[in-house]
């Protein structure tokens, strides 16, 4: 009697149990549930302030599609070369949301820095590793290649530059335009620069190759616009520039240009994006980073602005041209980031010709 009783006992403390287990793997399934009906449901908020150094034709089309698409109005603001210092200066008090364009070297020193909130967009997985961090702090947006290209009124093509070593050659003095330290891909083409014939050659033959661009370089532009006007009324028959927007002036603008093919490859930028640390949207901002970098947007930006995707999926509602591109040079962008302030630094102070620059009204 006391054995069957025991037994009996023992039965129920086991049915109690496995009831008691059932109920608790139950209620962490709820849990994990809610959780994540939460971060799914997680409220964007009302406004987002974008930093910028993208046009602002480009920027008003991006963002009038993300408030069309999630409600959220974004303040954009055009900051050209001076993006990552003022990211940087902001850093314990963040006035932006967003940084959105600036070269793979920048980001990765910014990174460094502490000024990125890591982000998880839906596309991240598709994006091929060279093109993002891998914690998910930062990921390219376009491939951007840096291309020479010149007047073919002035110059025809065997007269022109076929690699990027030629430019300091002295059948090329007076002949060159740029822009200058304000531009974003001209502080990343000079530093890319420097990075590569310092691994090729030397640091000295890198600072001579500079010195020697910049002797042939007539003029300096803080404008885009009015580099590719001086371009186009024939003050200088070679120059360099972002790949979209020489295409965009020989397209659209009918402008006699063509572009050089260079032996060493084009300094190919990776444009990107990320969050800012404790912004003051983060919700925002999230939808925002998974917005630009979607196929959607990818596309979209590739037809109205001739800006590569970096996403490939993208690449299939891309213009036909794209989906060739130009070889890229060799450059080791962790070296480049590693000493991009200094590099910048010297070139701006020991190397511009201060009587060169040309100044927009």
């Amino acid at each position: 009697m006391k054995k069957r009783l025991l037994a009996a006992l023992l039965a129920g403390m086991m049915v109690f149990s496995l009831a008691a287990c059932g109920s608790k793997e139950s209620t962490t399934t709820e849990d994990q549930k809610e959780d994540s009906k939460a971060e799914e449901s997680a409220e964007l908020e009302d406004s987002l302030v974008v930093y910028s150094t993208h046009s602002e034709d480009m920027l008003e089309e991006i963002c009038n599609a993300f408030t069309e698409k999630t409600g959220v109005e974004v303040e954009y603001i055009n900051l050209k070369g001076e993006l990552a210092d003022r990211v940087r200066s902001e850093k314990d008090n963040p006035q932006a949301d967003i940084m959105f364009g600036g070269d793979t070297a920048t980001y990765m020193l910014l990174q460094d820095e502490g000024c990125y909130e890591a982000t998880k967009p839906e596309w991240a997985g598709d994006l091929p590793d060279d093109f993002k961090d891998a914690d998910g702090y930062w990921y390219g947006t376009y491939k951007t290649p840096v291309v020479m290209f010149y007047n073919t009124d002035l110059m025809t093509a065997e007269e022109a530059p076929k690699d990027w070593s030629d430019l300091v050659k002295p059948e090329y003095a007076g002949k060159i335009i740029t822009r200058d330290s304000l531009s974003s891909s001209m502080r990343s083409t000079i530093a890319a620069l420097v990075s590569y014939y310092t691994a090729n050659e030397s640091e000295e033959a890198a600072w001579e190759y500079i010195e020697g661009l910049n002797a042939n370089i007539k003029n300096y532009y803080n404008s885009g616009s009015m580099m590719f006007q001086a371009i186009g009324k024939g003050e200088a028959a070679i120059s360099i520039a972002v790949l979209d927007n020489i295409i965009d002036n020989r397209d659209n603008n009918s402008m006699p240009l063509e572009i050089v093919d260079a032996t060493s490859g084009a300094i190919t930028i990776t444009d990107c994006i990320a969050a800012i640390k404790n912004a003051p949207h983060p919700n925002a901002a999230a939808a925002f980073v998974e917005f630009v970098g979607s196929k959607e947007c990818e596309e979209m930006v590739a037809n109205s602005f001739n800006r590569m995707p970096a996403l490939d999926a993208a690449l299939e509602g891309a213009p036909e041209w794209m989906k060739t591109g130009y070889a890229p040079m060799t450059l080791d962008w962790a070296d480049i980031s590693a000493n991009q302030s200094a590099t910048l630094e010297r070139w701006e102070t020991d190397y511009i010709d201060g009587n060169k620059t040309v100044q927009s009204n």
